[in-house]
């Protein structure tokens, strides 16, 4: 039974009242497909090597997801035999390659031995005319024979409708009728990013009435509301989510894995199967590979989020840490297996509380110091940092102290 307060997290209890989830169509568990390793390295600049893709894809079915989506096949040599080689490795994930509604890209996954494939399907008039140069008639007829051939072969099938955030109506009952008895599951692509949650949550449920078929959902971040999507598409009864870690993807990126999983869990009561104490390490891994750097302020997985610098939230901090040390801080760092815990910062923004803590740090009892030297040691630091446009370091600290002290 999920809880809006535990251990290691504190949330609102209004998420959890009959009042709110009231008419929400919430599963019990959710699916996990990270694409990562495709949609993810669509992000510009971004290159993953063979060896990378077996390392990430490992240590993502180590956290738990449901399915690695590894590449696409078509793509190049190397990414072919990336996709061939993890799913050699014996996955508990599904092991899933993307592919366009082409018999040639169904074939390269079988090559590859996945069990599943993600199929592109266009769904928006513009995108297959501008986009694809296709008619509508020769997109639906494309998918219809490709769909069929990826069956007739034994693969999993999600058909992935790109663009259908910006679809007609009558042309999605149109291309969704025309698939909904062939593949096992339809995906809403929010393909660039333009959908509100509350218009998510009605399509979802359109494309429900529809499709009869398990519907899934792939947010992107355009507007920043990726993971928000996400939940407002799972609440409407969508069954599984299209994550990747750290957010990375095509253009502004998409629902970052760690934090939806969170959201999903914790603000839904959702199961995911996903292992909170790997996020850490599998974020890090990423960012190492990917070389795309966290900003501070990253949500579960930033460093800020585990920081304080304000006096005012450092006071309850140190009054709040031995009795309810979520009070401050909703998620602890230690829930997503940081090693580190709650950081006090020195800084122009710090009050004295923040200088007593980093005083016990020095092993100075604060209380020898005097009323005035704290006062000018916090006056000091506030100069420095705003000097210096960053935080005191504790070694600068120490100076500041020796030399107010004298000693």
């Amino acid at each position: 039974m999920y809880t809006w307060t535990s251990k290691f997290w504190f949330v609102s209890p209004l998420n959890f009242s009959d009042e709110v989830r009231a008419g929400l169509e919430l599963p019990e568990r959710v699916i996990v497909h990270d694409t990562t390793l495709r949609d993810g390295e669509q992000q510009a600049g971004v290159v993953f090597r063979k060896n990378e893709k077996v390392k990430i894809a490992t240590a993502l079915d180590e956290v738990g997801v449901d399915r690695v989506e590894v590449g696409m096949p078509a793509t190049s040599q190397e990414d072919f035999e990336a996709v061939r080689e993890v799913a050699k490795l014996g996955l508990r994930a599904k092991v899933m390659a993307f592919s366009r509604c082409l018999k040639h890209d169904v074939d390269l996954a079988l090559k590859a031995d996945v069990s599943g494939v993600v199929m592109e399907l266009p769904s928006s008039k513009h995108i297959i005319e501008y986009g694809y140069g296709l008619t509508e008639d020769r997109a639906i007829n494309m998918a219809v024979e490709a769909t069929e051939y990826a069956k007739q072969h034994g693969l999993f099938v999600t058909l992935l409708a790109i663009d259908l955030t910006r679809a007609d109506y009558e042309l999605l009952k149109r291309i969704a009728g025309s698939v909904r008895d062939l593949a096992d599951s339809f995906t809403i692509a929010d393909t660039f990013g333009v959908v509100s949650p509350f218009a998510m949550g009605y399509l979802t449920k359109q494309v429900k009435m529809i499709i009869k078929k398990p519907v899934e959902v792939h947010p992107h971040n355009d507007f920043g509301l990726a993971v928000a999507n996400a939940l407002a598409a799972v609440a409407a009864g969508a069954s599984a989510v299209h994550v990747t870690v750290n957010g990375i993807g095509e253009r502004a990126g998409n629902a970052a894995l760690e934090e939806t999983v969170l959201a999903l869990e914790l603000l839904l009561g959702v199961k995911t199967g996903v292992k909170y104490d790997k996020l850490y390490s599998l974020s890090k891994l990423v960012e190492q590979l990917s070389g795309v750097r966290l900003p501070p302020h990253k949500p579960i997985v930033g460093e800020s989020p585990y920081k304080v610098e304000s006096g005012m939230v450092t006071d309850w901090w140190v009054s709040a840490r031995e009795v309810r040390p979520t009070e401050v801080f909703p998620i602890l760092p230690e829930l997503v297996g940081r090693r580190e815990g709650i950081e006090i910062v020195l800084g122009k923004k710090s009050g004295k509380a923040n200088i007593v803590e980093a005083l016990k740090e020095l092993g100075i009892d604060p209380a020898k110091v005097g009323a005035d030297s704290l006062v000018r040691i916090l006056a000091e630091v506030k100069f420095y940092s705003t000097l210096k446009k960053g935080p005191v370091t504790r070694e600068e600290f120490s100076l500041i102290v020796k030399r107010v002290l004298g000693s």
